[in-house]
C-alpha cells in the first residue's frame, strides 16, 4: 500500500470514529466530539472526588454548618440546570487558595480561601452555577477528548498538583483528578459558563448583577498579583475585562433585581471569619518553614493551634516543623494528632508513616503508609513500603512496591528502581 493509500485510510478511520462520536451539548445544544459516554463520565466524578479533594486541602470539618450551607445553595442552582439529574455534590476544602472546581458528573468544591472573599450569598451562587455549567456542559470531559487525541495511549501516573512537596508523587486516578481540577479553561468554555451560570442564577431567583460583581472582585484582585490567587483561582479561571463587560451586559439584557442574601451569608461565614486569624497564622508558618525559619515557624503554629486546637492541619504542620528540628518523637505525637482529627486525610497518614519508618517502627510505618495509599496513591509511598518490607525479610513485597514506585518518574522513580535492581540481583 502506498503512502497516499495509508493515508486515505487512516483519514477514513478518524472520521469513522469522529462521527461515531458526535453528541450534542446538553447545555448549548451545539455538536461536538464525544468519546466519553455519560457513564464513564459519571464513573470518573464519583471514583475521584474523595480522592481530588484531599489534593487540594481535604474538606473543611472544623465548621459543618458551612458545608450543608454551601450545599444548599448549590442544589438550588443545580435544580434549575440543562443537567438537574447528575448526582451533584458540593463541598468546602481547607485551603486558603482561592479557588473552586467541578470534576465530570457535577462533583464541584470551593475553598475557604475563596468563600471568605465573598459577600453575599448570589455571589456564592454566582460561583456554583459558574462550576455547575462546567459539568453541566460537559468541559472537563471535553478537555480530556483533546488530551486523549493528543496523546492516545499514554498513561501519566505523576502530575504536579502545585509547588508543594508531594508534586509529581500523585499516581493514577488521584493524579487525573487533580489534573482536571487545576487545568485552566478556554476562554471560550468561561465565557459559555459565566453566560449559563448568569441564566441559570436568574432562574434560581438570585440577582444576576452579583455575577458582575464577582467578576469585577476577581479582577481587582489578579491585578493586585496576590501569588494565591495567581496559583488558585485565576490559574483555571483567568479574569478579564471582556468577561465583566459580557456578564454585565446579559445581566442588563435579562433584568438585574432579586435575592442577594447579604445577611445569611454574612451569618452563615461568621465562625470561618473569627477564624481567620488561626489560619493566617498557620500560612505565616508554612512561609516561615518554607524559608528555613523553624523558631519562628514553630511559635507561629503554636498561636495558630491555641486559637483553634481541633484543626489537624496545624498540627502535621507542627510535626513537621519539629522533624526539620530533629525532635521525631514530639513529631510523632502531633502527626498521631492529626491523625485522629482527620483519620481520612491521607497526608497525615503519609507523614506519619515516614515518621515512623525514620524511627524504625516499622509497623506503625506500614500501616499509616497503607492507608495513605488507599485514598491517594503516591509514589513515596510505595517506594518506603519497600523498605519496610525489606527490614522485614518480605522479599517478594518489596520487589511488588518497589515495581509501583518505579512506575513514576523523578527521583523516587530512580531510587526504587536502584533498590528492585539490588532485589533482583
Amino acid at each position: 500500500m502506498n503512502l497516499s493509500a495509508v493515508r486515505s485510510s487512516f483519514l477514513v478511520v478518524v472520521l469513522a470514529v469522529v462521527a461515531a462520536g458526535c453528541s450534542v451539548n446538553p447545555v448549548t445544544g451545539e455538536k461536538q466530539l464525544s468519546l466519553i459516554g455519560e457513564s464513564q463520565e459519571l464513573a470518573m466524578g464519583a471514583e475521584q472526588y474523595v480522592p481530588t479533594q484531599q489534593t487540594q486541602g481535604g474538606q473543611f470539618y472544623v465548621d459543618p454548618e458551612l458545608g450543608l450551607y454551601v450545599s444548599e445553595v448549590g442544589r438550588k442552582m443545580a435544580a434549575v440546570s440543562d443537567r438537574p439529574d447528575l448526582p451533584y455534590e458540593f463541598v468546602v476544602l481547607n485551603s486558603s487558595v482561592p479557588n473552586a472546581w467541578a470534576l465530570p458528573g457535577g462533583k464541584i468544591a470551593i475553598n475557604r480561601g475563596l468563600l471568605t472573599e465573598l459577600e453575599n450569598e448570589a455571589q456564592l451562587a454566582s460561583v456554583l452555577g459558574h462550576e455547575i455549567v462546567h459539568a453541566a456542559a460537559r468541559h472537563s470531559v471535553q478537555r480530556m477528548q483533546q488530551g486523549m487525541l493528543i496523546s492516545a495511549g499514554v498513561a501519566g501516573l505523576g502530575f504536579a498538583l502545585s509547588d508543594n512537596e508531594w508534586a509529581g508523587l500523585i499516581m493514577g486516578g488521584a493524579a487525573l483528578g487533580a489534573q482536571l481540577a487545576l487545568a485552566q479553561y478556554s476562554q471560550g468554555d468561561e465565557l459559555e459558563s459565566d453566560h449559563y451560570g448568569i441564566l441559570y442564577m436568574k432562574e434560581a431567583g438570585y440577582d444576576p448583577a452579583a455575577a458582575v460583581e464577582l467578576q469585577e472582585i476577581f479582577l481587582r484582585l489578579s491585578e493586585g498579583r496576590n501569588p494565591g490567587f495567581v496559583e488558585g483561582l485565576f490559574a483555571t479561571h483567568p479574569p478579564s475585562a471582556k468577561r465583566v463587560q459580557e456578564n454585565r451586559e446579559l445581566a442588563q439584557k435579562i433584568g438585574t433585581g432579586g435575592y442577594r442574601g447579604e445577611e445569611v451569608y454574612q451569618r452563615k461565614l461568621a465562625e470561618l471569619r473569627s477564624l481567620q486569624p488561626a489560619y493566617a497564622a498557620h500560612d505565616k508558618a508554612l512561609e516561615l518553614a518554607s524559608k528555613g525559619d523553624m523558631a519562628a515557624a514553630l511559635e507561629k503554629i503554636n498561636e495558630a493551634i491555641r486559637i483553634l486546637p481541633r484543626e489537624a492541619m496545624f498540627y502535621a504542620l507542627r510535626g513537621r516543623i519539629l522533624e526539620e528540628q530533629k525532635q521525631p518523637q514530639k513529631a510523632a505525637e502531633d502527626f498521631e494528632k492529626a491523625v485522629s482529627l482527620y483519620p481520612e486525610m491521607f497526608k497525615y497518614r503519609l507523614y506519619n508513616g515516614l515518621n515512623a519508618l525514620r524511627m524504625n517502627n516499622l509497623e506503625k510505618a506500614r500501616e499509616n503508609l497503607v492507608r495513605a495509599n488507599e485514598v491517594v496513591p503516591t509514589s513515596i509511598a510505595f517506594l518506603r513500603l519497600g523498605d519496610v518490607a525489606v527490614k522485614q525479610n518480605k522479599r517478594n513485597e518489596a520487589v511488588a512496591y518497589y515495581s509501583k514506585a518505579a512506575e513514576a518518574g523523578g527521583d523516587v522513580a530512580e531510587e526504587a528502581k536502584r533498590k528492585l535492581a539490588a532485589l533482583t540481583q
